[in-house]
């Protein structure tokens, strides 16, 4: 069993390097559509302005817009998980100001220079990007204020360690805020060893009350924030899934 969930992660991982590296969305979350990442991302929830504004780091990877959803202040420490070529960091940077800081995490090397690229061109003084896994975050107990995710949870195979640790650098009364992929109905057993759709964030999704109980499990409270049914038709060729709009309080 073991084997095999390496085995996913090794084809998520070089399914998002080969993205990265090619600079584009093809085989993403997006499956089935050939929108271009502009598109995707007004789709999801971002302003034109932000897209405009953020372009080489929007990756047309997402399936929201947590950092619109969320409660960053000023001065917050914030962490990404999985955060692709930058954009949400950018775009949470500016809620947090020069005071804060944003930490992006991301398991691939070729994400993490993408976004350290980016970084650099939008004079990204108050984000740092980080090499690493969701699973083990290279961070103290109780040193962050807010986490986010966009579409990226759904493709760990031990999504109860990342809720776990989550749980464990947030501080007090701290917040995540989630946007993922979670399934309606159970997968056939030929899309749960599809490749595309595992990197396309499907095939290692769970049903909508198996991914809420995990969380609770934890400690965490849930409120949910919002439900986009629509996006299984618009980006993922009907099958029955739906965004998840997630606010988890410790």
């Amino acid at each position: 069993m073991e084997n095999n969930k390496n085995n996913k992660k090794n084809i998520v991982k070089k399914g998002y390097s080969k993205i990265a590296s090619e600079d584009s969305s093809c085989c993403s979350c997006q499956c089935g559509t050939s929108d271009s990442s502009e598109k995707i991302a007004e789709q999801i929830g971002y302003s034109e302005k932000d897209v405009k504004k953020y372009s080489s780091a929007n990756m047309g990877l997402g399936c929201g817009n947590p950092v619109v959803l969320s409660n960053i202040k000023e001065g917050d420490t914030v962490v990404d998980l999985g955060c692709g070529g930058g954009f949400d960091s950018f775009l949470a940077s500016e809620k947090a100001g020069n005071e804060g800081e944003v930490i992006g995490i991301d398991m691939t090397e070729e994400m993490i220079n993408k976004a350290k690229e980016n970084a650099k061109k939008y004079n990204k003084n108050n984000v740092r990007f980080v090499l690493g896994e969701i699973e083990r975050l290279p961070l103290k107990d109780k040193s962050v204020d807010k986490i986010i995710s966009n579409c990226v949870i759904n493709l760990s195979n031990h999504k109860d360690k990342v809720f776990s640790e989550a749980y464990r650098v947030l501080k007090k009364g701290g917040e995540m805020y989630i946007s993922d992929i979670v399934l309606l109905n159970p997968l056939k057993e030929e899309q749960k060893d599809d490749k595309d759709l595992l990197v396309g964030c499907v095939a290692g999704a769970l049903l909508k009350k198996d991914y809420l109980e995990k969380i609770r499990r934890v400690g965490f409270k849930v409120e949910i924030l919002g439900e986009d049914k629509g996006i299984s038709k618009k980006q993922y060729s009907g099958i029955d899934l739906e965004s998840l709009k997630i606010k988890a309080i410790k």
